[in-house]
């Protein structure tokens, strides 16, 4: 069996003295779409924050093997681990063109040539962005922000990209459009854990899926088999709808 690219063992963290996370363990294969999902206050952000440096943690971290828990941000960043924060944390004053090349700000040295394909790229996944990329970024609707921050991610060409409640505060429609978007990356290989409270529309387009609850895996399996278990439908699929 091939390594994941993403191994976590025993992950403690949290804030303070206060645990939020205590002994998870997860995997992502490359090229696949891990799904986690779990109620309000269960850990999820935690997690990712965790997983990229931005908290303190115990327990293991690999990312293709090699044991990266004592890097820091700046660091995993540069191994190629991207997060998309639930914030977006954009730069609001700023062009869409300007905060997309500052995505890939970690290789200095990056030719202008390989620059301007990149974003290419992006244009050609987000055409909407393409027709505003002179606009400012804190003008943009809200389904165009988060199209941005992904965009910004994507910049900088992660091997692994975590997106922090891409849904959150959107309308169905861009919801939609949204998640076509990272069946779109995972066609071209992307690795993605997503953290989502749309349970349903997770799991739509997960490989693997975990439940997390109360900072601990409840649940975890193929995404198909998850979004067919009785207590996963009542609890988090139950009142969404198709």
């Amino acid at each position: 069996m091939a390594t994941p690219l993403l191994k976590v063992d025993a992950l403690h963290a949290g804030y303070g003295r206060a645990e939020v996370l205590s002994g998870v363990s997860i995997e992502a294969a490359a090229g696949s779409v891990v799904a986690v999902v779990g109620p309000n206050g269960a850990g999820k952000s935690t997690l990712l924050n965790a997983l990229m440096g931005v908290l303190p943690s115990r327990g293991e971290i690999r990312f293709d093997g090699e044991a990266v828990q004592r890097l820091t941000l700046e660091q995993r960043v540069q191994r190629g681990i991207a997060l998309v924060p639930e914030t977006r944390a954009l730069f609001a004053t700023m062009p869409v063109a300007d905060n997309l090349l500052l995505g890939g700000y970690r290789q200095r040295r990056t030719p202008r040539a390989e620059q301007a394909a990149r974003l290419d790229e992006i244009w050609q996944l987000f055409p909407r962005l393409h027709e505003r990329q002179a606009q400012a970024a804190g003008t943009l609707s809200g389904g165009e922000r988060q199209m941005l921050a992904i965009g910004r991610a994507l910049m900088g060409r992660p091997r692994l990209l975590m997106l922090d409640e891409p849904s959150l505060g959107l309308a169905p429609l861009v919801v939609k459009e949204i998640f076509r978007i990272i069946e779109r990356l995972r066609a071209g290989g992307a690795t993605i854990l997503l953290i989502e409270q749309n349970a349903r529309a997770a799991m739509a387009v997960a490989d693997q899926a975990y439940v997390l609850e109360t900072g601990a895996i409840a649940l975890s399996g193929p995404a198909a088999e998850l979004a067919a278990d009785p207590r996963v439908i009542e609890t988090y699929l139950g009142k969404a709808k198709a």
